[in-house]
C-alpha cells in the first residue's frame, strides 16, 4: 500500500472514530439529560404533593376548629343568636378552602391519597351537616343547649378522627416519609 492510500485510510478511520466518539457522547448526554428531567419532574411533583397534602390537613383542622367554636357558643349559657350566626358564618367560610384542598389532592394523587382525601372530605361533610343541623335547630328553638344534637355533633367529631389519621398516613407513604 502506498503512502497516499495509507494516509487516506488513516484519515477515514480517524473521522469514523471521531464521529463514533461524538455519537457516543451525544447519546450519553441525551440519556443524562433525560434522567435529569425525570428527576426534576419527580421532585416538582413531590413538592406539589407536599403542598397539597399540607393544605388539606391544615384546612381540615381549620374547619374543625371553626365548628368547635360554634359548638362552644351553642353550649354557652346566655349566648345569642348573633353569636351563633357569626361563628357559623366563619365555619361556612372555612369549608371552601378545605374543599379546594381536597380537590387538589385528588388531582396530584396518587390514587391511594386521593381516596383517603375523599374519605376525609366525607367525614368532614358529616361533621359540617351535624353542626349545621344543631345551629339551625338552636335558632328555631331560641336556645343552644340541645343535647341530642350536641351528641350527634360529638359523634361526627369522633367519626372524623380515623379518616384524618388515614389521610395523614397515606400522605406520609406517598412522600416516602414512613421510613
Amino acid at each position: 500500500m502506498d503512502a497516499g492510500v495509507a494516509a487516506v485510510v488513516g484519515a477515514a478511520v480517524g473521522v469514523l472514530g471521531g464521529a463514533a466518539s461524538g455519537w457516543m457522547v451525544l447519546v450519553g448526554q441525551a440519556r443524562q439529560q433525560g434522567r435529569q428531567q425525570d428527576f426534576d419532574r419527580r421532585r416538582r411533583l413531590e413538592e406539589v404533593r407536599r403542598e397539597a397534602y399540607s393544605a388539606c390537613i391544615s384546612t381540615s383542622k381549620q374547619v374543625s376548629a371553626c365548628w368547635w367554636r360554634v359548638a362552644a357558643v351553642l353550649r354557652m349559657d346566655g349566648s345569642t343568636v348573633e353569636q351563633w350566626d357569626a361563628a357559623a358564618a366563619e365555619a361556612h367560610a372555612a369549608w371552601s378552602p378545605f374543599s379546594a384542598a381536597v380537590a387538589t389532592v385528588t388531582v396530584v394523587g396518587p390514587a391511594s391519597v386521593a381516596r383517603a382525601a375523599e374519605e376525609l372530605r366525607r367525614s368532614m361533610l358529616a361533621l359540617d351537616r351535624a353542626a349545621v343541623a344543631w345551629h339551625e335547630a338552636a335558632r328555631a328553638a331560641g336556645r343552644g343547649g340541645l343535647p341530642v344534637l350536641d351528641e350527634r355533633y360529638m359523634a361526627a367529631v369522633a367519626a372524623k378522627r380515623r379518616p384524618g389519621a388515614a389521610f395523614q398516613q397515606a400522605a406520609r407513604s406517598a412522600l416516602g416519609a414512613d421510613a
